[in-house]
Protein backbone atom coordinates (compact mmCIF):
# COMPACT_ATOMS: atom_id res chain seq x y z
CA UNK A 1 0.00 0.00 0.00
CA UNK A 2 1.23 3.41 -0.62
CA UNK A 3 2.07 6.08 1.62
CA UNK A 4 -1.17 8.59 0.35
CA UNK A 5 -3.44 5.78 0.06
CA UNK A 6 -2.52 4.40 3.80
CA UNK A 7 -2.83 8.06 4.87
CA UNK A 8 -6.63 8.05 3.17
CA UNK A 9 -7.66 4.53 5.11
CA UNK A 10 -6.95 6.59 8.18
CA UNK A 11 -8.71 9.41 7.09
CA UNK A 12 -11.77 7.77 5.62
CA UNK A 13 -12.05 5.97 9.25
CA UNK A 14 -12.30 9.11 10.95
CA UNK A 15 -14.98 10.42 8.28
CA UNK A 16 -16.92 7.58 8.69
CA UNK A 17 -17.62 8.57 12.15
CA UNK A 18 -18.56 12.28 11.41
CA UNK A 19 -20.27 11.55 8.73
CA UNK A 20 -18.51 13.52 6.16
CA UNK A 21 -19.93 13.44 2.70
CA UNK A 22 -17.92 12.15 -0.03
CA UNK A 23 -17.87 15.48 -2.41
CA UNK A 24 -16.55 16.73 0.87
CA UNK A 25 -13.77 14.13 1.82
CA UNK A 26 -12.53 14.45 -1.88
CA UNK A 27 -12.22 18.43 -1.14
CA UNK A 28 -10.94 17.61 2.19
CA UNK A 29 -8.09 15.38 0.57
CA UNK A 30 -6.69 16.73 -2.28
CA UNK A 31 -3.76 19.08 -2.19
CA UNK A 32 -4.28 22.40 -3.12
CA UNK A 33 -1.36 22.57 -5.21
CA UNK A 34 1.91 19.87 -6.32
CA UNK A 35 4.90 21.09 -7.48
CA UNK A 36 7.98 18.80 -9.02
CA UNK A 37 10.78 20.86 -10.32
CA UNK A 38 14.10 19.58 -11.78
CA UNK A 39 17.25 20.81 -9.84
CA UNK A 40 20.72 20.82 -11.36
CA UNK A 41 24.41 21.26 -9.97
CA UNK A 42 27.34 20.90 -10.92
CA UNK A 43 29.34 18.36 -8.25
CA UNK A 44 32.74 19.10 -6.84
CA UNK A 45 34.34 16.98 -9.61
CA UNK A 46 33.10 19.07 -12.30
CA UNK A 47 30.20 16.50 -13.44
CA UNK A 48 26.57 18.00 -13.52
CA UNK A 49 24.51 15.94 -11.43
CA UNK A 50 20.38 16.03 -11.70
CA UNK A 51 17.77 15.52 -9.48
CA UNK A 52 13.93 15.50 -8.80
CA UNK A 53 12.48 18.07 -6.00
CA UNK A 54 8.77 18.39 -4.88
CA UNK A 55 6.72 20.11 -2.83
CA UNK A 56 3.33 19.59 -2.19
CA UNK A 57 0.59 22.41 -0.49
CA UNK A 58 -2.07 19.95 1.27
CA UNK A 59 -4.54 22.59 2.45
CA UNK A 60 -4.62 26.38 4.09
CA UNK A 61 -8.25 26.76 5.96
CA UNK A 62 -6.22 27.12 8.83
CA UNK A 63 -3.72 29.69 8.20
CA UNK A 64 -0.08 29.36 6.44
CA UNK A 65 1.17 25.86 5.35
CA UNK A 66 3.25 24.38 7.20
CA UNK A 67 5.80 21.48 6.61
CA UNK A 68 9.38 19.44 6.40
CA UNK A 69 11.69 19.10 3.61
CA UNK A 70 13.03 15.88 3.32
CA UNK A 71 16.50 14.75 1.78
CA UNK A 72 16.22 10.93 1.12
CA UNK A 73 16.24 8.58 -1.60
CA UNK A 74 12.36 7.39 -1.13
CA UNK A 75 11.54 10.87 -1.55
CA UNK A 76 8.93 11.27 -4.22
CA UNK A 77 5.25 12.49 -4.88
CA UNK A 78 3.02 9.89 -3.61
CA UNK A 79 5.16 10.27 -0.20
CA UNK A 80 5.27 13.98 -0.37
CA UNK A 81 1.28 14.10 -0.94
CA UNK A 82 0.98 11.71 2.36
CA UNK A 83 3.23 14.04 4.77
CA UNK A 84 1.46 16.73 3.09
CA UNK A 85 -1.71 15.45 4.45
CA UNK A 86 -0.36 14.50 7.87
CA UNK A 87 0.56 17.89 8.29
CA UNK A 88 -2.65 19.05 7.81
CA UNK A 89 -4.29 17.09 10.38
CA UNK A 90 -1.44 16.92 12.71
CA UNK A 91 -1.19 20.97 13.37
CA UNK A 92 -5.17 21.04 13.38
CA UNK A 93 -4.66 18.68 16.35
CA UNK A 94 -2.54 20.23 18.54
CA UNK A 95 -4.56 23.11 17.48
CA UNK A 96 -1.90 25.56 15.24
CA UNK A 97 -3.07 28.01 13.14
CA UNK A 98 -1.61 25.80 10.34
CA UNK A 99 -2.20 24.07 7.26
CA UNK A 100 0.41 21.14 5.57
CA UNK A 101 2.83 21.53 3.29
CA UNK A 102 5.80 18.59 2.61
CA UNK A 103 8.57 17.96 -0.04
CA UNK A 104 12.14 17.40 -0.36
CA UNK A 105 14.83 16.13 -2.95
CA UNK A 106 14.87 12.69 -4.00
CA UNK A 107 18.52 12.17 -3.03
CA UNK A 108 20.47 10.15 -0.62
CA UNK A 109 22.70 12.87 1.06
CA UNK A 110 25.65 11.05 2.86
CA UNK A 111 27.40 10.49 -0.63
CA UNK A 112 27.47 13.54 -1.28
CA UNK A 113 29.57 17.18 0.15
CA UNK A 114 28.46 19.77 2.66
CA UNK A 115 28.93 21.97 -0.36
CA UNK A 116 27.00 20.22 -2.92
CA UNK A 117 24.51 19.99 -0.49
CA UNK A 118 24.33 23.71 -0.10
CA UNK A 119 24.45 24.09 -4.16
CA UNK A 120 21.16 21.69 -4.14
CA UNK A 121 19.62 23.61 -1.64
CA UNK A 122 20.45 26.74 -3.04
CA UNK A 123 18.99 25.62 -6.59
CA UNK A 124 16.15 24.10 -5.14
CA UNK A 125 14.98 27.22 -3.52
CA UNK A 126 15.51 29.07 -7.17
CA UNK A 127 12.40 26.70 -8.00
CA UNK A 128 10.25 27.02 -5.34
CA UNK A 129 11.20 30.21 -3.92
CA UNK A 130 7.94 32.17 -5.41
CA UNK A 131 5.43 29.22 -3.78
CA UNK A 132 6.99 29.55 -0.21
CA UNK A 133 6.79 32.29 2.02
CA UNK A 134 6.15 33.03 5.94
CA UNK A 135 2.48 33.98 5.03
CA UNK A 136 2.01 31.26 2.66
CA UNK A 137 4.03 28.21 3.30
CA UNK A 138 6.98 27.43 5.79
CA UNK A 139 9.22 24.59 5.79
CA UNK A 140 11.55 23.17 8.11
CA UNK A 141 13.37 20.41 8.89
CA UNK A 142 12.96 16.45 8.12
CA UNK A 143 15.06 13.41 7.47
CA UNK A 144 18.04 14.16 5.48
CA UNK A 145 17.91 18.03 6.62
CA UNK A 146 19.19 20.16 9.30
CA UNK A 147 19.75 23.53 10.85
CA UNK A 148 22.44 24.52 8.41
CA UNK A 149 20.32 23.21 5.50
CA UNK A 150 17.41 25.97 7.01
CA UNK A 151 20.24 28.43 6.91
CA UNK A 152 21.13 27.71 2.74
CA UNK A 153 17.57 27.96 2.45
CA UNK A 154 16.50 30.88 4.67
CA UNK A 155 19.86 32.89 2.81
CA UNK A 156 18.92 31.84 -1.11
CA UNK A 157 14.86 33.06 -0.10
CA UNK A 158 16.24 36.58 0.62
CA UNK A 159 18.10 36.87 -2.24
CA UNK A 160 14.75 37.17 -3.87
CA UNK A 161 12.39 38.61 -1.09
CA UNK A 162 14.85 40.19 0.99
CA UNK A 163 14.93 40.03 5.28
CA UNK A 164 12.37 37.62 6.56
CA UNK A 165 13.66 34.80 8.76
CA UNK A 166 9.81 33.70 9.25
CA UNK A 167 9.96 31.94 5.57
CA UNK A 168 11.90 29.12 7.29
CA UNK A 169 11.68 27.42 10.81
CA UNK A 170 14.26 25.07 12.69
CA UNK A 171 17.01 27.49 11.52
CA UNK A 172 20.05 27.66 13.95
CA UNK A 173 19.62 29.60 17.48
CA UNK A 174 22.21 32.29 15.61
CA UNK A 175 19.98 32.99 12.92
CA UNK A 176 16.77 33.99 14.43
CA UNK A 177 15.98 30.03 15.41
CA UNK A 178 13.96 29.29 18.95
CA UNK A 179 15.75 27.77 21.70
CA UNK A 180 14.61 23.71 21.83
CA UNK A 181 13.77 23.16 17.97
CA UNK A 182 16.08 20.60 18.26
CA UNK A 183 14.70 18.86 21.03
CA UNK A 184 11.15 19.25 20.35
CA UNK A 185 10.17 16.20 18.47
CA UNK A 186 11.74 13.53 20.72
CA UNK A 187 10.69 15.94 24.12
CA UNK A 188 7.32 15.72 22.74
CA UNK A 189 7.35 11.80 22.21
CA UNK A 190 8.70 11.61 25.68
CA UNK A 191 6.18 13.98 26.78
CA UNK A 192 3.40 12.11 25.72
CA UNK A 193 4.60 8.95 26.78
CA UNK A 194 4.63 9.01 30.08
CA UNK A 195 1.58 10.93 30.26
CA UNK A 196 -0.17 7.87 28.06
CA UNK A 197 2.06 5.47 30.62
CA UNK A 198 0.12 6.85 33.49
CA UNK A 199 -3.09 6.77 32.48
CA UNK A 200 -2.73 3.26 31.35
CA UNK A 201 -1.73 2.47 34.68
CA UNK A 202 1.81 1.45 34.13
CA UNK A 203 4.70 2.73 35.88
CA UNK A 204 8.24 4.34 34.64
CA UNK A 205 10.52 1.83 36.82
CA UNK A 206 8.80 -1.44 35.53
CA UNK A 207 8.08 0.10 31.55
CA UNK A 208 10.44 -1.34 29.41
CA UNK A 209 11.18 0.96 26.15
CA UNK A 210 12.56 0.10 22.75
CA UNK A 211 13.31 2.57 20.40
CA UNK A 212 13.61 1.79 16.88
CA UNK A 213 15.65 4.57 14.86
CA UNK A 214 18.12 7.13 16.86
CA UNK A 215 18.80 9.72 14.96
CA UNK A 216 17.41 13.36 16.31
CA UNK A 217 14.20 12.22 17.39
CA UNK A 218 14.68 9.04 18.84
CA UNK A 219 18.18 10.16 21.04
CA UNK A 220 16.16 13.19 22.08
CA UNK A 221 13.28 10.57 23.34
CA UNK A 222 15.34 8.24 24.77
CA UNK A 223 17.46 11.18 26.80
CA UNK A 224 14.14 12.56 28.06
CA UNK A 225 12.44 9.35 28.85
CA UNK A 226 15.49 8.13 30.92
CA UNK A 227 15.89 11.00 33.09
CA UNK A 228 12.21 10.07 33.39
CA UNK A 229 13.24 6.52 34.68
CA UNK A 230 12.26 4.95 32.38
CA UNK A 231 14.40 1.88 31.69
CA UNK A 232 15.32 1.91 27.96
CA UNK A 233 16.74 -1.45 26.92
CA UNK A 234 17.27 -1.24 23.18
CA UNK A 235 17.67 1.30 20.27
CA UNK A 236 18.30 0.78 16.62
CA UNK A 237 20.55 2.73 13.80
CA UNK A 238 21.04 1.12 10.44
CA UNK A 239 24.12 -0.22 12.00
CA UNK A 240 22.11 -3.07 14.21
CA UNK A 241 20.12 -3.40 17.70
CA UNK A 242 21.82 -2.47 20.67
CA UNK A 243 19.89 -3.93 24.06
CA UNK A 244 20.62 -4.75 27.32
CA UNK A 245 18.07 -6.46 29.60
CA UNK A 246 19.05 -4.26 32.39
CA UNK A 247 18.33 -1.19 30.50
CA UNK A 248 21.02 0.72 28.41
CA UNK A 249 22.96 3.81 29.74
CA UNK A 250 21.73 6.63 27.89
CA UNK A 251 24.52 8.94 28.36
CA UNK A 252 27.08 6.50 27.77
CA UNK A 253 24.87 5.91 24.41
CA UNK A 254 24.71 9.54 23.54
CA UNK A 255 28.61 10.48 23.90
CA UNK A 256 29.31 7.61 22.12
CA UNK A 257 27.29 8.49 18.84
CA UNK A 258 28.36 12.10 19.22
CA UNK A 259 32.19 10.77 19.05
CA UNK A 260 31.49 8.29 16.24
CA UNK A 261 32.68 10.25 12.56
CA UNK A 262 29.11 9.46 11.15
CA UNK A 263 27.19 9.66 14.46
CA UNK A 264 26.27 6.00 13.98
CA UNK A 265 26.14 3.37 17.17
CA UNK A 266 28.69 1.50 15.45
CA UNK A 267 31.06 -0.47 17.74
CA UNK A 268 29.27 0.64 20.92
CA UNK A 269 30.38 -1.71 23.80
CA UNK A 270 27.67 -1.52 26.41
CA UNK A 271 25.03 -3.39 25.20
CA UNK A 272 24.75 -6.79 22.93
CA UNK A 273 24.95 -6.01 19.34
CA UNK A 274 21.91 -8.17 17.37
CA UNK A 275 20.40 -7.58 13.55
CA UNK A 276 18.65 -4.85 13.04
CA UNK A 277 15.11 -6.35 12.49
CA UNK A 278 15.74 -8.11 16.23
CA UNK A 279 14.28 -4.95 17.76
CA UNK A 280 11.10 -5.23 16.83
CA UNK A 281 10.25 -8.77 18.20
CA UNK A 282 12.37 -7.80 21.38
CA UNK A 283 9.97 -9.38 24.47
CA UNK A 284 9.97 -8.32 27.11
CA UNK A 285 9.51 -4.73 25.67
CA UNK A 286 6.63 -2.91 26.99
CA UNK A 287 6.19 0.08 24.91
CA UNK A 288 7.97 0.30 21.54
CA UNK A 289 8.92 3.35 19.50
CA UNK A 290 8.98 3.51 16.11
CA UNK A 291 11.28 6.69 15.51
CA UNK A 292 12.78 6.26 11.58
CA UNK A 293 11.43 5.58 8.59
CA UNK A 294 7.40 4.95 8.01
CA UNK A 295 5.82 1.19 7.05
CA UNK A 296 8.08 -0.48 8.90
CA UNK A 297 5.04 -2.38 11.22
CA UNK A 298 3.60 -4.35 8.06
CA UNK A 299 1.05 -7.08 7.93
CA UNK A 300 3.92 -9.24 7.52
CA UNK A 301 5.92 -8.56 11.23
CA UNK A 302 3.11 -7.61 13.35
CA UNK A 303 2.94 -10.52 14.72
CA UNK A 304 6.41 -11.08 15.54
CA UNK A 305 5.70 -7.55 17.71
CA UNK A 306 5.22 -8.03 21.93
CA UNK A 307 4.92 -4.59 22.76
CA UNK A 308 1.71 -3.77 24.76
CA UNK A 309 2.12 -0.04 23.49
CA UNK A 310 3.55 1.94 20.07
CA UNK A 311 4.07 5.19 19.74
CA UNK A 312 4.48 6.77 16.50
CA UNK A 313 7.49 8.99 16.91
CA UNK A 314 8.22 8.25 13.04
CA UNK A 315 5.48 9.55 10.30
CA UNK A 316 2.89 6.85 8.91
CA UNK A 317 5.29 3.64 10.83
CA UNK A 318 2.23 1.61 10.97
CA UNK A 319 0.27 0.02 8.05
CA UNK A 320 -3.33 0.01 8.45
CA UNK A 321 -3.54 -3.86 8.11
CA UNK A 322 -0.79 -4.08 10.65
CA UNK A 323 -3.11 -1.12 12.60
CA UNK A 324 -6.45 -3.40 12.72
CA UNK A 325 -4.66 -6.50 13.87
CA UNK A 326 -2.84 -4.26 16.85
CA UNK A 327 -6.42 -2.87 17.58
CA UNK A 328 -7.70 -6.34 17.75
CA UNK A 329 -4.78 -7.23 20.35
CA UNK A 330 -5.48 -4.32 22.61
CA UNK A 331 -2.26 -2.77 21.58
CA UNK A 332 -2.33 0.86 22.72
CA UNK A 333 -1.29 2.72 19.51
CA UNK A 334 -0.14 6.64 20.23
CA UNK A 335 -0.23 8.20 16.83
CA UNK A 336 2.13 10.13 14.53
CA UNK A 337 -0.01 13.24 14.46
CA UNK A 338 -0.48 13.58 17.97
CA UNK A 339 3.13 11.76 19.19
CA UNK A 340 5.77 13.58 16.82
CA UNK A 341 3.70 16.27 16.73
CA UNK A 342 6.48 18.40 19.35
CA UNK A 343 8.37 19.84 16.27
CA UNK A 344 5.92 21.66 14.77
CA UNK A 345 4.79 23.49 17.65
CA UNK A 346 7.75 24.82 18.37
CA UNK A 347 8.33 25.54 14.94
CA UNK A 348 5.13 27.20 15.13
CA UNK A 349 7.14 29.10 18.48
CA UNK A 350 9.68 30.22 16.01
CA UNK A 351 7.30 31.57 13.61
CA UNK A 352 5.77 33.79 15.56
CA UNK A 353 9.00 34.72 17.96
CA UNK A 354 10.48 36.02 13.90
CA UNK A 355 7.12 37.59 13.41
CA UNK A 356 7.49 39.51 16.58
CA UNK A 357 11.10 40.20 16.54
CA UNK A 358 11.06 38.98 19.99
CA UNK A 359 12.89 35.67 21.47
CA UNK A 360 11.69 33.34 24.21
CA UNK A 361 13.96 31.55 26.53
CA UNK A 362 14.23 27.80 26.87
CA UNK A 363 11.84 27.45 29.80
CA UNK A 364 9.13 29.31 28.06
CA UNK A 365 9.87 26.98 24.65
CA UNK A 366 9.45 24.28 26.87
CA UNK A 367 6.83 25.54 29.13
CA UNK A 368 4.49 26.02 26.26
CA UNK A 369 5.47 23.14 24.25
CA UNK A 370 4.37 20.42 27.47
CA UNK A 371 0.79 22.37 27.84
CA UNK A 372 -0.02 21.79 24.06
CA UNK A 373 1.07 18.97 23.61
CA UNK A 374 -0.75 17.85 26.99
CA UNK A 375 -4.08 20.45 26.53
CA UNK A 376 -3.92 17.83 22.68
CA UNK A 377 -3.58 14.43 24.15
CA UNK A 378 -6.59 15.17 26.86
CA UNK A 379 -8.41 15.70 24.06
CA UNK A 380 -7.69 12.93 21.82
CA UNK A 381 -8.25 10.63 24.88
CA UNK A 382 -11.76 12.34 25.72
CA UNK A 383 -12.87 12.02 22.23
CA UNK A 384 -11.74 8.15 22.10
CA UNK A 385 -13.08 7.29 25.07
CA UNK A 386 -16.74 9.43 23.94
CA UNK A 387 -16.85 7.45 21.10
CA UNK A 388 -14.94 4.44 21.71
CA UNK A 389 -12.70 4.40 19.17
CA UNK A 390 -8.82 4.32 18.78
CA UNK A 391 -6.50 7.10 19.65
CA UNK A 392 -5.91 6.73 15.97
CA UNK A 393 -9.12 7.82 14.73
CA UNK A 394 -9.80 10.23 17.50
CA UNK A 395 -6.64 12.15 16.65
CA UNK A 396 -8.21 11.97 12.82
CA UNK A 397 -12.00 12.95 13.91
CA UNK A 398 -10.52 15.94 16.27
CA UNK A 399 -7.91 16.85 13.10
CA UNK A 400 -10.76 16.57 10.51
CA UNK A 401 -13.42 18.16 12.60
CA UNK A 402 -11.19 21.21 12.84
CA UNK A 403 -10.01 21.76 9.16
CA UNK A 404 -14.12 21.19 7.90
CA UNK A 405 -15.12 23.92 9.91
CA UNK A 406 -12.57 26.61 9.27
CA UNK A 407 -13.26 25.44 5.35
CA UNK A 408 -17.25 25.78 5.86
CA UNK A 409 -16.82 29.47 7.71
CA UNK A 410 -14.60 30.41 4.65
CA UNK A 411 -17.90 29.53 2.49
CA UNK A 412 -15.36 27.10 0.40
CA UNK A 413 -17.80 23.80 1.24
Amino acid sequence: MKAFEATRYFFCKAADQLDISEELREALLMPDREIQVQVTIRRDDGRLANFVGFRVQHDHARGPMKGGLRYHQEVDLDESRALASLMTWKTAVVNLPYGGAKGGIGVDPSQFSKTEIERMTRAFVDQIHDIVGPDTDIPAPDMGTDHQVMSWFRNQWEKYHGFNPAVITGKPVEEYGAKGREEATGRGVGTLTQKLIKRLGMTPEKTRIAIQGFGNVGSHAAKFLHEGQFPIVAVSDITGTYYNEDGLNIQKLLRHKLAHPKGLLEGFDGAEHLPLDALMKLDPVDVLIPAALGGVITDDNVDTIKAKVIVEAANGPVHPGADEILNERGVTVLPDILANAGGVTVSYFEWVQNRQHYRWSLDRVRQELDHTMNEAFEDVWQMAAQHEVSLRTAAYMIGISRVKRATELAGLA
